[in-house]
């Protein structure tokens, strides 16, 4: 499990992670061993304002999401014309390297799982500016148990006129805490003899009436960086304090993709020090 959040503004985009990775039991589907240190934010080209970010499954095989976006990063720069992930450098858009992502990661699902595998779903996460675009960009992907041959949806969360915090993974606290209502909302009200469509426009309407706004489209980006670290480790210690496995934990990464600056970060775990590998 994890929680990712990314914070869209005027100004460009925030990535806010935790680093926890967990191993889970097919049979009981409770966790089992917890890990702290996963990377779940990548500059995607390097030089170029385009980050992504992971949720969900940690892998496809024995590879890990990390290693896997690094290679795709190399891929979409291959000095190989021929190569089917590659773009454009020099004009290129963010849904066309979200497609490409897709290509990438699907391929690898198809060829490792050549079935499917039960359960499975990797969420991916494609943030930063089109060329010459004015406005930043946040597309998502998602690899899942579906039959390989099955479309893979792609779809863009980030209108000209969509701004603020959008949260993917262990959404319960900041379901509750922004939306005003928990994630089995709808569940429970189904559970007290509601039907499914009932219960599903009694949620509608209760988080029109109960969410909060915790953004402006104008905010800076500092506040915008404020926000996204606070929702993450409101999810971490929401986490932290329940009575089960603590899945979402770790250190918050934070990363900031604008316009001018390009992809920067603004808090980074290292496994090495900076005075033993410079330039690290």
């Amino acid at each position: 499990m994890t929680i990712v959040v990314c914070v869209r503004v005027n100004d460009g985009i925030v990535l806010a992670s935790d680093s926890a990775t967990s191993f889970i039991d097919p049979t009981t589907g409770m966790a089992y061993k917890v890990y702290n240190h996963a990377d779940k934010i990548f500059n995607l080209i390097k030089g170029q304002p385009i980050g992504a970010m992971t949720y969900g499954s940690g892998s496809i095989g024995t590879a890990s999401i990390s290693t896997l976006s690094k290679d795709l990063r190399k891929l979409l720069v291959s000095p190989d014309l021929n190569c089917p992930y590659k773009i454009n450098i020099a004009s290129y858009t963010i849904e066309e390297v979200a497609q490409k992502a897709l290509s990438f990661f699907g391929d690898l699902y198809k060829k490792e799982y050549v079935s499917g595998i039960p359960n499975y779903y990797m969420g991916y996460r494609i943030c930063g500016y089109s060329t010459g675009c004015p406005f930043p960009e946040a597309w998502e992907i998602g690899i899942s148990d579906a039959p390989p041959v099955a479309p893979w949806p792609l779809y863009n969360f980030s209108d000209p006129f969509s701004y603020g915090p959008r949260w993917a993974g262990e959404v319960e606290a900041l379901d509750r805490l922004i939306l005003g209502v928990g994630s089995r909302f709808s569940e429970a009200l189904q559970a007290n003899g509601l039907s499914k469509l009932q219960a599903d426009n009694v949620y509608m309407r209760t988080v029109a009436q109960l969410r909060v706004d915790l953004h402006m489209a104008a905010m800076p980006i500092q506040d915008a960086i404020d926000l996204a670290k606070f929702l993450a480790e409101t999810s971490a210690r929401f986490a932290h304090f329940s009575i089960r496995a603590p899945t979402v934990g770790g250190p918050v990464e934070l990363a900031t993709v604008t316009k001018h600056e390009g992809f920067k970060w603004v808090n980074r775990k290292h496994y090495y020090t900076t005075d033993l590998n410079p330039g690290g």
